[in-house]
């Protein structure tokens, strides 16, 4: 008679989990959302803005550029010249050519040194350039 129990005993396999392809799997996706996620630069300083009725919520906003009280302008934390700023967004826009730049101007600035900058940046070649603004307090 034959004991087929005894005959699965002796011929156990062990299982074991190839874990690589689930590591290769999960680097694969983290490289695909570093690739795929757009970043936002902030500009390193703290402005009052200005109110407007008519301001929108701007979804995509890849780079800020500061204008503070004094004029003084910042971009990536540090502040750079009214000079450079088409540079600096030059250097930008090859990283995110579909990039939407906001200028970020204090109530205090100068209406001079935030249309310096707008120029700068669509000479630098920026499509979409905008103004900040925050919406006023429901009462």
């Amino acid at each position: 008679m034959l004991n087929i129990s005894a005959a699965r005993r002796n011929n156990r396999s062990s299982v074991e989990l190839n874990m690589a392809p689930l590591i290769d799997m999960v680097f694969i996706l983290l490289i695909f959302f570093l690739v795929t996620t757009s970043f936002v630069k902030e500009t390193g300083i703290e402005v009052s803005r200005s109110t407007a009725a008519t301001a929108i919520q701007k979804d995509k906003a890849a780079l800020l550029i500061g204008i503070d009280a004094t004029n003084r302008i910042f971009f990536d934390h540090r502040e750079i010249d009214i000079r450079a700023v088409r540079a600096n967004v030059e250097r930008s826009l090859a990283e995110n050519p579909e990039g939407a730049i906001v200028v970020v101007a204090d109530k205090a600035s100068a209406t001079g040194t935030a249309i310096e900058v707008m120029d700068g940046c669509r000479m630098a070649g920026a499509q979409s350039v905008s103004l900040a603004a925050k919406l006023p307090q429901a009462e």
